[in-house]
This record gives structure tokens, sequence and C-alpha cells, in this order.
């Protein structure tokens, strides 16, 4: 089969790099011109080892638990492996060694430099040197004999010689380079190698082909070459069988051939086309790694290797490690996990693995087998070959069966062959880096960052802060070995496990306390151990292996204390707000199993999500939990993708970026430490090849853009669907903010609503072009009134009339609904503040008032209600207008004429048949004067009842000029002190027949008042809305929910946030049984005022009926003549 290139990634910065293995293949090692040896367990570690070694590192060699290197310093040095302690130093030159290489049995190092000298040295004794002089230039490369009799080398000089190591002598020289003075110029550094155990042949790359020299004759024999090599080749190596002969060339191209054949088996080439400079085969199998010129390293499987074999159980082992460093170990006392001793120990996963036979199904599994975890991971790049594990299986039960003891147990149970579960991952805390690190990050978040340092010198923990003004930078002793922590802008919180002799720890630094003391600490139980910490406004949080979570305040004050469903994984902390998340069960196929909860702290405690579980990125885990800095729940998975919590759509979780995107190379990753919705940022560090950055130097905080997963964004209308979206979902926390009392800037919300109704106009205008009417139907329904209004004028210009009719019903729809919204809002904002402060303050609604006041007020009430309930029906529509009395003056009003709607006439006047009196205003009509335009009076109904003689004639005069132009009149809602006057006197007035006298009172009394001078006219008992017939309905249901509520404003709050909850419809049904019994009640109040009137004084009938008698019989007409000179009276009158 054809070999597998795996995908490169950083290993060293830019410059020549080499790569080795160890003896057993379970490591790679790199070098570079960082300076740093770089210990892999695989290609895909995402934390390999580091060791410094110097400012330069050329070569490097591993065998027998020895590393070499060679360094810029001049020197070759030894560190012991995989520890990295350094060993000391074997030898010394004038200038840099440029490569360094193993003898066989790994006792002896030979080393080539720029002074032109080559140098073999013993590795238990370095006084035992043997120095090899007669290169002209620097040494290239150097390849000891299998034999120990030879050494072979390169040299800048042009000359490629053999040495006899016992006389120091030089056996043959081949002039077949290039000459160049150093080997930073040189062409090709010339990696020769001789074929392993015989050491017959070696082989020298050429220009671009191999020749292959025989031993001891010295004679050339073959060259091998291929026809893709267009560059000169830079390095061979050897498979460990010595068949297969692998090169690489400085253009990135990797040929290898089979020497028996002769033929090329395998042609791969570098992705970006960098020189290859460095190139070891596996010790064991067909697996190559390389290192290029631009620090990065590289993995070819399968080469050469028809069963595709691959390495041993060494590397199944990393595999085992590496998985377990990130999820719980099978340690069968853990109750909480979710495979026991007693499971499978055979490392496959079906039974076909096993058994050849796949319709057998009697194969049974020897119970006292532990199971193996690295053959449960469905990893392609770590899998174990099929072909492996069934010649190891089958070898171990032919062992066992020549040891004489059965392979099936007593216990037989067939072969389980459904999908494997995941191993859970490990609890951790985010924005920190793993602990096992001697310099790590135990937190970064926006508040500050938490350092430490555990190594020989000092153990230690660093905080510090962003903003310096919160606090200063501290300094802290780990003596306690803390793992965990936590910063906010109050204090520092810390943990550390249990051990045989101590107790887990929760330490605090109040460090905003006022008083001295501003540390406190709290030992867990015994057998307990504190797994994850954070901090909010005020408290702190633990959540602990016994399945607890523990609250305390920054104080120290133990608060509430709560189990939480399954073990937890991560949780954060931001204001009043906790999520945590833990693992709802176990997972299957690679997919983790977790839950989240999101809690409010606050004075209402309450849990917004309950346990639902946490969408993540197939095959992926929970690398990153936390806050925007706004408020809103986010998260990151180890593929890159970020969510946040989506307010406005039922708190689901919604992708907004994928860092993925954003990285170069495939090993690249972007750590996450911070996001905030307003500017729209994600903060993070980026990784090149790992997956968190080291401490030093300090990492630079990159800023990412967010975007939302929509199709087609490459289009116009896919981006700007994007972009609205985007901009509703990142202000949804000013509604949160709003809900919760919390203070905001309203210019944020007006400047969003204005970019969101831009975009809205945009698509609109290109679904017009591309008569898309039913589409734009769908925009339009998205804006605002005046949004609507722009799109009809747009309609109507782009000749859409269709369009423009349905835009123009939408917007009589929305206007409705907003003035219905509005007048709702406000009432109840009103009465609930009011209530909150009826019952503790004297205010003018408890003060006596004088008598004539409230005949006034009382009368003028009862006038108000019925014009704003007949206002209100012909505006809605929902009642249609009397039809007209015959004979009936269109502009005479008295108390007998119907309801005449405001929209159809810009003024009202009352009169009788016959002339109009302009000066004459009776207090027995329904409906007072309105003016034309409202706008000047923040009161409809206020605006008219101080309308005067002047406003009325004028606005007779404006109708009749203007009787062309028709607008709905949008009723506004009453002022405050209206609309509170109402509701309490209703509920507080005090039936007695003291009332009755003052409705009597105020008919006779009224005519003689001054119109202008009238006190101010309000409502005396207002028509009930949907939200008091549901108060009504449902108060025992409050009243029994929340017994402790005494105070009125309480109960009336409690109903208000419920019926909030109701949806459109059914608070329209409330609305509409609220008007039904309206409607009764108005009937049953006109029916007591008629009999009222019935009883009135004869003498007010008297007078009423005189003044009718002088009115003439026809009116006239009145031109624009006579309107003036009434206007100009109108105005002497005032």
């Amino acid at each position: 089969m054809p070999a597998t290139q795996k995908p490169m990634r950083y290993g060293h910065t830019e410059g020549h790099t080499d790569v080795c293995f160890d003896d057993s293949g379970s490591y790679i090692v790199t070098c570079g011109s960082d300076g740093d040896v770089r210990i892999w367990e695989d290609l895909d570690d995402d934390d390999p080892k580091s060791i410094n070694v110097g400012e330069k590192a050329y070569s490097c060699t591993l065998k027998n638990g020895k590393l070499v290197t060679a360094v810029s310093n001049n020197t070759v040095q030894v560190h012991t492996f995989p520890e990295g302690i350094p060993d000391g130093i074997l030898t010394r030159f004038t200038t840099n060694a440029y490569h360094v290489v193993f003898n066989g049995d790994g006792t002896k190092i030979a080393a080539g430099s720029g002074d032109f000298l080559i140098k073999i040295i013993d590795v238990e004794d370095s006084g035992q040197q043997k120095t090899f002089r007669g290169h002209d230039a620097p040494v290239l490369s150097l390849s000891f004999d299998p034999k120990d009799m030879f050494v072979a080398s390169a040299s800048c000089d042009g000359s490629v010689k053999v040495w006899h190591i016992s006389d120091q002598a030089c056996v043959i020289s081949w002039p077949l380079l290039q000459k160049c003075n150093d080997v930073i110029n040189a062409k090709s550094i010339c990696r020769l190698a001789w074929q392993p155990k015989t050491g017959k042949l070696l082989a020298i790359p050429v220009e671009k082909s191999v020749k292959l020299y025989k031993r001891e004759t010295w004679s050339h024999q073959f060259d091998l070459s291929d026809s893709v090599i267009s560059q000169t080749l830079n390095i061979v190596t050897w498979s460990p069988c010595g068949r297969y002969l692998a090169a690489g060339s400085i253009n990135g191209l990797i040929v290898v051939w089979n020497v028996e054949t002769r033929d090329c088996m395998e042609r791969v080439k570098h992705g970006k086309g960098f020189t290859v400079c460095g190139l070891a085969w596996h010790p064991t199998c067909g697996r190559i790694a390389y290192t290029d010129a631009e620090g990065n390293l590289g993995l070819l499987e399968n080469v050469c290797d028809p069963s595709g074999k691959m390495p041993d159980s060494k590397v199944s082992d990393r595999v085992e490690k590496d998985y377990n460093d990130l999820f719980d170990d099978d340690d069968t006392s853990n109750p909480g996990d979710f495979v026991n001793e007693s499971a499978v120990k055979i490392p496959s996963l079906s039974k076909g693995i096993i058994n050849d036979n796949e319709d057998e199904d009697d194969l049974m599994l020897a119970s006292n087998r532990p199971r193996q975890r690295s053959h449960v991971l469905d990893d392609d790049d770590n899998s174990v070959d099929v072909t492996m594990l069934k010649s190891g299986l089958l070898k171990e039960e032919e062992e066992d069966d020549q040891a004489g003891s059965p392979l099936l147990g007593t216990s037989h149970r067939p072969l389980y062959d459904g999908p494997m579960p995941t191993p859970r991952q490990k609890p951790f805390q985010s924005g920190s880096t793993p602990a096992h690190l001697t310099h790590r990050f135990m937190m970064w978040n926006s508040v500050g960052i938490i350092r430490c340092y555990n190594d020989e010198q000092d153990n230690a923990i660093d905080v510090e802060f962003h903003d310096t003004s919160v606090h200063h930078a501290t300094h802290l002793a780990n003596t306690l070995n803390y793992t965990i922590a936590d910063l906010s802008h109050e204090a520092v919180l810390l943990a550390c496990r249990g051990t045989d002799e101590l107790a887990s720890k929760l330490h605090c630094l109040h460090f905003s306390s006022w008083d001295s003391s501003k540390e406190w600490m709290v030992d867990m139980p015994a057998s307990e151990d504190i797994e994850a910490v954070c901090l909010g406004r005020g408290w702190g949080a633990a959540a602990t292996s016994a399945l607890l979570l523990r609250l305390f305040t920054v104080g120290g004050v133990q608060r509430e204390v709560f189990s939480l469903p399954g073990p937890v994984v991560s949780m954060a902390g931001h204001g009043e707000q906790l999520v945590i998340v833990y693992h709802r069960g176990a997972g299957f196929d690679g997919d983790q199993c977790l839950g989240v909860q999101l809690l409010e702290l606050g004075k209402m405690k309450k849990q917004i999500l309950r346990g639902d579980p946490l969408p993540l990125t197939r095959k992926s885990y929970l690398t990153w939990v936390g806050f925007s800095a706004e408020g809103t729940p986010c998260y990151v998975d180890s593929e890159g993708c970020v969510r946040m919590l989506n307010r406005g759509l039922g708190d689901t979780w919604t992708p907004i970026c994928h860092t993925r995107e954003h990285c170069k190379g495939k090993s690249d990753h972007f750590w996450v430490v911070g996001i905030r919705e307003n500017p729209q940022q994600l903060r993070c560090i980026p990784c090149k090849g790992s997956r968190f950055p080291p401490t030093l130097p300090r990492p630079a905080v990159a800023i990412l853009s967010f975007k939302l997963p929509y199709c087609q964004t490459a289009t116009e209308k896919g981006q700007m669907e994007e972009e609205f979206w985007r901009s509703v979902m990142f202000h949804n926390h000013l509604d949160y903010l709003a809900k919760n009392g919390d203070d905001y800037d309203e210019s944020l919300r007006s400047e969003a609503v204005r970019e969101q109704q831009k975009l809205l106009m945009k698509m609109l205008a290109l679904s017009c072009k591309l008569d898309r009417e039913f589409r734009c139907m769908e925009l339009a329904s998205l804006m605002t009134q005046n949004a609507v209004n722009l799109a009809i004028k747009y309609a109507s210009h782009s000749r859409k009339l269709i369009l423009a009719q349905k835009l123009s019903e939408l917007a009589v729809e929305k206007a409705a609904e907003f003035a219905a919204a509005q007048a709702g809002e406000q009432e109840e904002n009103f009465r609930k503040k009011l209530n909150a402060g009826y019952s503790s303050t004297a205010t003018g609604w408890s003060q006596p008032r004088p008598h004539d006041q409230v005949e006034g007020e009382e009368e003028g009430e009862q006038e108000e209600e019925e014009t704003a309930e007949d206002r209100g029906d012909a505006d809605n529509g929902e009642e249609k207008p009397e039809p007209q009395i015959l004979g009936q003056n269109l502009f005479s009003k008295s108390s007998n004429s119907s309801v005449v709607p405001a929209s159809k006439s810009g003024a009202v006047i009352a009169s009788s048949q016959g002339r109009v009196n302009p000066f004459k205003v009776l207090v027995t009509s329904k409906e007072p004067p309105v003016s034309v335009n409202p706008t000047h009076s923040t009161n409809i109904l206020d605006n008219m009842n101080r309308s005067s003689k002047k406003s009325t004639v004028l606005n007779r005069a404006a109708s009749n000029e203007k009787s062309q132009v028709i607008k709905p009149l949008i009723p506004k809602p009453k002022s405050k002190q209206a609309s509170a006057a109402a509701y309490f006197q209703k509920r507080t007035s005090q039936p007695d027949d003291k009332t009755e006298e003052v409705k009597e009172e105020n008919p006779r009394n009224a005519p003689s008042e001054d119109p202008a001078t009238r006190p101010p006219n309000e409502e005396n008992q207002r028509p009930k809305t949907g939200f008091q017939v549901w108060l009504e309905e449902n108060r025992s249901n409050i009243l029994s929910d929340n017994p402790d509520f005494s105070d009125e404003a309480d109960i009336i709050k409690e109903g208000m946030s419920r019926f909030r909850a109701l949806s459109a419809e059914e608070r329209k049904v409330w609305t509409n049984k609220a008007k039904g019994e309206t409607a009764s009640d108005r009937a049953e109040a006109k029916k007591r005022k008629h009999v009222s009137e019935g009883s009135r004084d004869t003498e007010n009938h008297k007078e009423t009926t005189k003044e009718n008698l002088h009115l003439p019989k026809k009116q006239k007409p009145l031109d624009v003549s006579t309107n003036q000179k009434l206007s100009a009276f109108a105005f002497k009158q005032e």
C-alpha cells in the first residue's frame, strides 16, 4: 500500500533541524536553531518535552539512554534520556560542530566540526579521543561502519573520505561534491549512510542521484535515481532491514528505492517544497520521520510495508499515556468509572479482529485480562494494526495452550460488538495550562494572570493584574502545592488536592477587603478533593470529588451546598451567574457526554439551564468555558469551535467562531483567554505546534473576529444575513441587563437597531431587484415601523404596487401593536413604581382635596373614560362606528349624538341643529374637542381637555381645508399621574353619600365656570385591562405559590412577570375579555347616569331649553374670511 503522509507540524524556529528515533521507536527527538531539543511521543503530541541545550543545536543522536547534541558553543554535550538532565561535555572544538553520530553499540561518538577536524570519542570515558585530520574545509556529515572498522565523512572541500578507525588513516577519497567555504553555503549537506547490519554498501547523495560504493573494494556499484528528482539530494537513510533506501532533496521530495531491485517504491512531495534536512527511519517498522529547513516535523507511515504494519506496543503505550493525561485513569477504585476491572483486556474492538472467521460467534473472552485503553480509542492516527493484533493475540493463545492454561474462563460471555464508551475528560480549570508543567499558567482571564513556578530554584505563584489600579502584583510562596486558581476584581482563590497527611484546602486572598484580615482558608472533609473553583461578585465556589458544589462568600462565610448530577469538568462565574459543566453519562465513539447548569445566585435565586446537554463537535472535548465581558456564557471545544448562549432563542447554543479557520498550520491552535460582545472580539493566544503557550517569553494576545456559520457568505445576500443575525445575537445581553436592572449604555441599543434596520433595508432592496416580493414581506416583518415606512417608499419608487400595498397593511398592524405594547409597558411600570411607594410615602393621592376639585375631577373622569373607549375602538378597528343619524350635523355633537371617529375630522364641537355657536361649550357633551396635531402634548386626553374656543374654530377650518388627507390617529397613553390616580382612586375611594352629591352638584356648577379655568378632567372608573382581569382570576394562585407576599406591590410584580410569560395570543384573549367586561360595565354606568339625569334640577333644564330656542334653525356655511374673524376674536378672548 502507498505511504501515508501525515500533516506536518511546527517543531522549531526557522533554520536547520535534525531528527532521530530512540532505540525502541517510542520517541521522536528533534533539534533546531532555537537551541531546543524536543522529545515527541508521537506527531500528535501537543506537549513535547523541551530541553534547552544552547543557542543553536545543529545535530542530535540518541542511543542507550544517552542524548548527544552538537551545539553552537563549540561543544558536544550529553543529556540523559528521557529525563533531559545534563550529563557533561564530551569534547570541544574551536568552531561549531555540525554533525554527531553514534556507532552501532552506542559506545562511541563521531563528531565533525567547522575547523576541518573529525573526532571519535568514547562515551563512557571522554578522555579517550581520536582526531582525524585531512579535510580542507568544514565537515558536513559522518557515518559509522556497522562493524566499527571505518568511518565515512563528507566535507565542503568537495571530497568524501573513508577513514580507518584503528590507525586513523584515510583509506579512500572521492571528489564528488561541489566545493564551498562553509556549511551555510553548501548546496547539499550530503548526509551519507552505511548499509545496516552488514555495511556492504555506502550510500552517498550526489546531485540528483545516490551513488553506492562497495565496502573494502570501494568500487562504484550503481546509482539510484528517478525522473521526478529535479533538485539536488540532501540526505539519505537506510531502513533497519537494509533493503530500502530513502533520500530527501532540497526541494522537499522524498524518494524510497528497493536497493536489490533498484526500483523506486515511494515518491512523496513536501507540501510547501521546503528543504528536507533531517531524515530518520523507525527502527522496527515502516515509518520515516523528517524535518525541513523551516523547523517543521513530518511523518510518513506504511513506507514499503504492504501489510500496513504500525509501531509496536510501545507506541501504543504512548497513546495510552497521552489519553490518560487528558482523561480519567482506569482506576478500579474509582466508583465513577464506566468500565471495571473485569472488562476486556484484548486490544481489539470486535470479534472480527480476533477471529478470521466472521461467522464464528462463540468466541469468549478471558475475564482476567484487563482492558487496554489505547486500543479502544477511535483515532486513525493512533490506531493499531489489525494484522499485528491478530498475530499477537494468536501467539499469546498458543503460549497459553502450551503452558496448559485454558483460554476460556469459567464465565462465558459473548464479545460485545457495539460502540465503545469514550474515556471521560478530566476536570480542568479554564484559562490554565497542564498541571505537570514546571512553569505554567494557573489562570489567564480578563482580570489578570496567575503563573506558577515549580522547579529546583523556586516553588511560587505570581499574580499579575492587567489593570494595576485594581491591585499591585503579588508573589506568593506555594508551600501547599496549589494547582487550581481563579482571579477576579475582588479576590484570588487557590486550591490544592489532599494528601495522606493534609486535607484538600481552599485558600482565598480577599484583597478588596477594607479590614486588615485579607486571607482565609477552609479544609475539605476527609477523602474529598477540590477539582474546580470559580469566583463571582461577592462569592466563590468549589466543586469537589464528592459531587458537591460548595458556595462561600469572599469573606469566608459558607453558603449553600448542593449536589452535582455528575463529575465536574469545569465551571466559571461572572457577577451573579454560575455555569457548571459536568459528565451526564458515558459518551460513545469518541464523543463526550456533558451537561451544563446555569444558575443565578442573586436575591432571586433561580436555575436557567437545568442540566441541558452541552453540544460539542464530533470526537472533541471541552477546552474552555466562561463568560463574555458582558456576562453571556460561552465555551470552546478542542476543534476550535466557539459557542455562545443565545438568550434570544430560548437559551440555545450558537457557534460564533471557528478558530481553526484562522490557523496557518494543521498543528496550530488558538488558546482562548476572553470574549467581548461590544466590540466583537475573541481574545486568544496563537500557539504554533501546540495547544497552549509557554510562560516565557510572555505570549502576545491576538484578536479574532466572529462569524456565524451561515450558508453562502461569499454572496452579498449571505453576508448581510450573517451580519444582521450576528448583530441581533450580540446585543441580546442588553435585554438581559435591562431585565436584571443592571446599568448599560442605551446608545448601544439604538446604534444596534439602526445598524440592523440598515441591513434589512439593503436586503429588501436586493430582494426587490430580484422580484422576490414575498421575501421582501418577510424582511419587512423584522423591521421597525419607521423602517417599514421607508420600505413603502422604496417599493413605490420601484413600481412594486402590490408590494407597497402589502407593506402599508403591515405598517398599520405594526403601528397598532406598537401602541398597545407601549401603553401596556408604561402602565405596568408606572403602577409598579407607585405601588411600591404608595403605602409608605405621603403622596398627593392620599391628601384631602377641595370639594369643587373632587366634583370636577370625577365627572371629567367619567367623560374621559367614554371618550377613550370610543376612540380606542375606532382606531383599533375592532368595533365599527355607529351609523350616522339622518339629518344630523356632522360637526355637531350633543348628548344624543353618535361618536365620530377622530380620524374622520380635525375638530369636533358641540351644538344642536342650526347655526353653530363657536363660543359655547356644553358640559353634557360626551367627547371634548381634540387638536389636529397632538404631537406638542405628551397626552392626547390632556390636550383635548385644554382645548379652547380658539382651537375649536381653527381646527374646524383646518378640517374643511385639508379634508383630503386622512391619517390614522394613534392613541397615546395617559400621563403617569392620571393613570396612577385612576388606579388607586378606584381601590381607595370610600362608598359614601358624598360621592353621589358631588356627581349631582357638578353639572349644576359646570356651566358657570370658565372653560379655560376648569380643572383638568381625570378618569373616575377607567376600563379594565387584560392584566387586571387575569390578575383577579389568578390572584389566589399567586398567593398560594408565594404565601409570604403581604404587600399588594409584590403580588402585582409577580403577576406582571407571569403575565409577560404568556404568549401574544393568550394576552390578546385576556385583553378582549377585559373589553367585553368593560362594555357591559359601561352600559350599566350609562343607565345609572340616565337615572341621575332624570332627577336633576328643573332650573338646569329650563336654561338649556332657553339657549336652544335662541339658536337659528339652519346652519350657514362659513367662508374663509369669517373663519379668520372668528379666529381673531378667539385670540382676543384669551
